[in-house]
């Protein structure tokens, strides 16, 4: 057998071997969260806020009905605090900056129309750190956006995790 043949069936056995091994752990995609209530309101979103638009759009591609009445709607998402801020972290000794922190805050609380509360204030907080250059500054802003999308789409999956951790009250 030469070694092309034999590198080839040792890299089929081992990921078969892998594929068995991570079949055997309990290891599994990660799937669409299940809710075990029907309908959802939001509530305390900045008006046309990018955070609430994509919650809202995942919100229709899931098994949830989202309502505009809050007193109709099964789960209540309040907001108390939404920030996006952007400091800078490092700078040059002629006080140019090098380094920014991008974070978005999120403050927020579950409950039902009638007011029972299903989970406290609860404060979500994602940072990303860029590197910033004046000579390439347009590259950078467009950089910045893909980093504030990317931390918004985090921080709503994180939000839709959460709502299938809910459970009402029996």
């Amino acid at each position: 057998m030469n070694r092309r043949h034999l590198l080839k069936a040792c890299a089929v056995g081992a990921a078969g071997g892998t594929a068995a091994l991570l079949s055997g752990c309990g290891f599994e995609l990660r799937k669409e969260p299940e809710y075990h209530f029907k309908t959802l309101a939001l509530k305390g979103f900045i008006p046309h806020s990018p955070l609430s638009q994509e919650l809202t759009r995942q919100v229709q591609r899931s098994t949830l009905k989202l309502l505009e009445d809050a007193n109709r709607a099964d789960v209540i998402l309040e907001v108390e605090r939404e920030v996006r801020d952007k400091t800078s972290v490092a700078t040059t000794t002629a006080g140019q900056i090098t380094e920014w922190q991008l974070r978005l805050q999120l403050d927020y609380s579950l409950r039902t129309a009638g007011g029972e509360v299903l989970l406290a204030r609860t404060e979500l907080r994602l940072t990303r750190d860029m590197n910033y250059s004046e000579s390439a500054a347009l590259a950078k802003e467009q950089e910045e956006a893909s980093l504030q999308k990317a931390m918004q789409v985090e921080a709503v999956g994180l939000l839709l995790r959460r709502l299938a951790a809910v459970r009402l009250p029996a």
